[in-house]
């Protein structure tokens, strides 16, 4: 009788898929997903052949982030105007899942032992982390740190970044696996680590600084018919300009948000200096933030890492006759963004913004070379109108981390998601979520550069590397 309620291999997976993906942001379960991590680590490492690690792995990442990127196929959908077109964002979640499976293939082609295995798995999986932050496909959405953005252990990014976290969620993991085979060491060392961050996590307090004033926007601009020119650049440039002058009280510096102004021309006619997203010609489209004194710009940045099949178009002249197909399918054009080739921060009445775009709030290294180039205040302007449902909260959570690695404060000024200044902790302070309006945003100025500055994702990496090693001395374990 019992037979016949045992699950087949690939059923387990997708069910510890399912399990993984709704331990991840932005439900609050983020303290469970060391126990789902270890179930499925010890499930995929049993496996009797490598192929067999590597397609249970498989299964699971690609239904967890079929989960967890449920929204993308919502924006696919939208973006080509026909609902079934978003089973296009399948095709993303299997690719997700394949570079996963590729990892588990070769750690188990490496580490022969099924104990072995879940600590090469386990360390393999931040290093892959750390591999889905490079390239122009770079895609860094579940990175497993996150999960820890309602506890006070994530406070540890500020020594390692957000990698350093997924190392703590990792190693957990395969702990529990190592107590649950009869090795306690591993777990107990797992206890002192935690307690360690909390410890560290609760005893972390604000930075003094000095204040510094600046206006905030949230708007409910129509992303897609902006993209569409249906709203005409006078008409977006209206919206903001009155929210400026409508809402700005005195030393408080305007920041617009993400491509706020269609049309450079307009700029002139900005009614007050402050921070400006913009959208212009310069052979070519460039996505651009800058500082403008009411009289001249003192600085600019472009988006340093623009959206792959967004703004981003591979092989955009080789394929030119597909990609016109494409263009005239969804109505408009699709030309490459050209990405920062230097990134400074923004001077403004004697502080440095430090600036980005949109999707570059989940690349830690954009934030981490600003501050090290002496911003005093983080600057995320976005529109997240392309996003739909969990997606936007994704978005601000992660965003909340850079906050923390940098130990700066981060001003967002988005249209449609969630506006918010976010103190040095990763606090949301001032936030709006809703509808169109304003945050007299109140912050600290600050100065310094914290281990992960000096640092970067060296200490994370090291560690995932050590779990590596270990699994590779249990070979025969």
């Amino acid at each position: 009788m019992a037979g016949m309620f045992r699950l087949s291999p690939m059923l387990t997976a997708a069910l510890l898929g399912v399990l993984l993906a709704l331990t991840l942001p932005p439900l609050p379960t983020g303290i469970l997903t060391p126990v789902v991590l270890a179930a499925l680590l010890m499930f995929a490492a049993a496996a009797p052949t490598p192929w067999g690690v590597a397609g249970r792995i498989f299964v699971a990442q690609t239904v967890a982030t079929c989960i967890h990127l449920s929204w993308l196929m919502v924006f696919l959908g939208h973006i080509f105007g026909q609902p079934l077109l978003g089973g296009l964002g399948l095709a993303l979640y299997a690719l997700e899942g394949a570079f996963y499976a590729l990892m588990a293939y070769l750690v188990a082609r490496l580490i022969p032992s099924g104990r072995g295995r879940v600590w090469g798995l386990a360390g393999g999986w931040v290093l892959l982390e750390a591999l889905r932050f490079l390239g122009p496909f770079a895609f860094p959405w579940p990175t497993l740190g996150y999960s820890l953005i309602d506890t006070p252990m994530i406070q540890i990014a500020d020594l390692g970044g957000v990698l350093l976290c997924s190392v703590l969620v990792t190693f957990t993991a395969a702990a529990l696996v190592s107590f649950w085979q009869g090795r306690a060491a591993p777990l107990w060392l797992a206890v002192v680590c935690w307690l360690a961050a909390l410890s560290y996590g609760i005893t972390r307090t604000p930075a003094a600084g000095t204040e510094g004033r600046a206006l905030l926007q949230r708007t409910a601009v129509d992303a897609f018919a902006k993209a569409n020119q249906a709203l005409d650049a006078q008409q977006q440039f209206a919206i903001y300009s009155a929210l400026t002058q409508q809402n700005r009280q005195a030393g408080e510096v305007p920041i617009w948000t993400e491509t706020a102004i269609q049309d450079a021309n307009l700029l002139p006619s900005a009614p007050a200096g402050g921070i400006y997203g913009i959208h212009r010609w310069q052979a070519g489209p460039r996505n651009q933030a800058i500082a403008w004194t009411g009289q001249a710009e003192t600085g600019q940045n472009d988006k340093a890492r623009p959206v792959p099949f967004g703004e981003y178009f591979p092989l955009r002249q080789a394929l030119d006759p597909a990609w016109r197909v494409i263009e005239q399918g969804v109505g408009m054009s699709l030309e490459s963004t050209a990405a920062a080739t230097n990134l400074q921060p923004l001077p403004l009445n004697g502080v440095q913004y430090g600036t980005y775009i949109c999707y570059d709030s989940v690349f830690p290294w954009v934030a981490r070379q600003l501050t090290r180039e002496g911003a005093n205040v983080l600057v995320n302007i976005s529109n997240d109108g392309w996003y739909a449902g969990w997606g936007v909260q994704q978005h601000f959570l992660m965003g909340r981390v850079r906050a923390i690695e940098n130990r700066r404060w981060v001003l967002r000024s988005v249209n449609e998601g969630v506006a918010a200044a976010i103190d040095d902790l990763g606090r949301p302070q001032q936030t709006l979520a809703a509808g169109q309006g304003v945050i007299h945003a109140r912050f600290r100025v600050l100065q310094g550069q914290t281990v992960f500055d000096r640092l970067g994702d060296w200490p994370a990496l090291l560690l995932a590397a050590g779990m590596v090693g270990v699994g590779l001395g249990r070979r025969r374990a």
